[in-house]
């Protein structure tokens, strides 16, 4: 059975600094890139940073790429979203999802991953 479980969300202020952890099991790593998504209250799910298993190749939105840091533990199946410097409007629900491919063709992080987790909440009070 695959398995995504996200961990590290929580309430932190303005400023502060998160890292959130997705385990992954029940396929082979190192063949998936690992994503993560937000989701804020009443707003579309926004795609974040993805990282790929077998290469390291990264990608990150324009919003976050100043001070969100992804990483990858292929030892531990574990794919870590440093988050430093958070403002309040990163406050979501963070998904980590798993496909084969970071990117569409047209280099934008995909979105219609096969597997997803069920989230972890972060809150970033001002």
């Amino acid at each position: 059975e695959v398995q995504l479980v996200e961990s590290g969300g929580g309430l932190v202020q303005a400023g502060g600094s998160l890292r959130l952890s997705c385990a992954a099991s029940g396929f082979t790593f190192d063949d998936y890139a690992i994503g993560w998504f937000r989701q804020a209250p009443g707003k579309e799910r926004e795609g974040v940073s993805c990282i790929s298993s077998s290469d390291g190749s990264t990608y990150y939105a324009d919003s976050v790429k100043a001070h969100f840091t992804i990483s990858t533990d292929n030892a531990k199946n574990t794919v870590y979203l440093q988050m430093n410097s958070l403002k309040p409007e990163d406050t979501a629900v963070y998904y980590c999802a798993a496909d084969k491919v970071c990117t569409d063709p047209s280099g934008q992080l995909y979105y219609n991953m096969d597997y997803w987790g069920k989230g972890t909440l972060v809150t970033v009070s001002s």
